[in-house]
């Protein structure tokens, strides 16, 4: 799972309506965003217990009206996003669950009930690991081998729509200007301090042409200062209350801490440069010793003097040559 502040920093994230709107219109399948009338969002309460694994399951969930075949209904489509930092090929069997304890939430608050129909649901992994993602996206590939054709009907479907941020390139989140494509191009970013200082001057840029600036730029900082904080970043983050405001601050910060980086890497290169030296020297002394010891009669003791080891390393090198 996701670092806690990783976690509780895109929890705040989503849980306002626009990055809601942001991440579906940027990045989920546009026939899907087409049907969804944004404006009636509508945040709901995601936390439950569930029986199987016995822990609370916190992931967003909104509901939103949409327009099918040309007609608005009063139809409900509940987005789940689970955030994960490293791939779990288990995400269908789990979805699989959530679901099915959220719609068993649902007919317990009696939001709807059996006669009135369960509403649809899409859930979403928000995804932003190392490695590429690999789990099947739906429960039905996890089955093998795959059953005959009588028994497939009856096997159970589940499957949820996948956001990776690692797969986006620099250039396709460029086409996407909103603050959700700048905070995952700050995530792409936090492992090259030069390509973090990019990313968090376009997500300024971002905030400063956004209609609502003030809004945007407070939940982004809020935002990001926990990701700088799970970064371990060397920020003074007391003195970071607004991203656009502390631009020049913030950024000053991030160069330091890249420059005390490089200092760092460069006595560590320093450090194993040295011990490597004096390791291949220590090995010469050693090669040189065991020539002398093979090739000559001289005792341990004029060896030593002359290759600068010690009596008892010329001993032991002796002993292992008998062996």
């Amino acid at each position: 799972m996701a670092s806690q502040h990783h976690d509780t920093g895109y929890k705040e994230l989503f849980s306002h309506p626009e990055f809601v709107q942001q991440l579906i219109e940027g990045f989920a399948p546009a026939e899907i965003a087409a049907l969804m009338d944004f404006t009636t969002l509508r945040h709901h309460n995601g936390h439950y217990i569930t029986p199987m694994f016995e822990e609370k399951i916190e992931d967003v969930v909104w509901s939103v009206e949409v327009t099918w075949d040309g007609v608005a209904q009063e139809v409900y489509l509940y987005i789940l996003l689970e955030f994960q930092s490293s791939v779990d090929r288990t995400m269908p069997i789990r979805l699989m669950h959530y679901v099915a304890c959220f719609y068993s939430e649902l007919l317990k608050q009696k939001v709807t009930t059996p006669s009135q129909g369960l509403p649809p649901v899409f859930p979403v992994v928000l995804y932003n690991g190392v490695d590429r993602w690999a789990a099947p996206l739906d429960v039905y590939r996890m089955i093998a081998p795959e059953p005959p054709s009588f028994l497939q009907v009856y096997q159970p479907h589940l499957r949820y729509y996948l956001v990776d941020e690692g797969r986006y390139t620099d250039e396709e989140l460029g086409l996407v200007q909103t603050p959700l494509s700048g905070v995952f191009s700050v995530e792409k970013a936090s492992k090259d301090r030069r390509s973090l200082q990019q990313a968090v001057d376009r997500i300024v840029a971002i905030i400063q042409s956004d209609p609502n600036k003030d809004r945007i730029d407070a939940i982004i900082t809020r935002w990001l200062k926990r990701h700088l904080q799970r970064l371990g970043a060397e920020v003074n983050l007391d003195r970071l209350n607004s991203l656009v405001e502390d631009k020049d601050m913030l950024a000053e910060n991030l160069q330091n801490w890249a420059e005390k980086e490089r200092q760092e890497g460069r006595q560590e290169g320093l450090q194993e440069g040295r011990q490597k030296a004096e390791q291949r020297a220590l090995e010469e002394k050693r090669n040189t010793a065991r020539n002398l010891i093979a090739r000559t009669e001289m005792e341990d003791q004029m060896i030593a003097e002359i290759t600068g080891l010690a009596v008892e390393e010329v001993s032991q090198l002796r002993s292992e040559d008998k062996h």
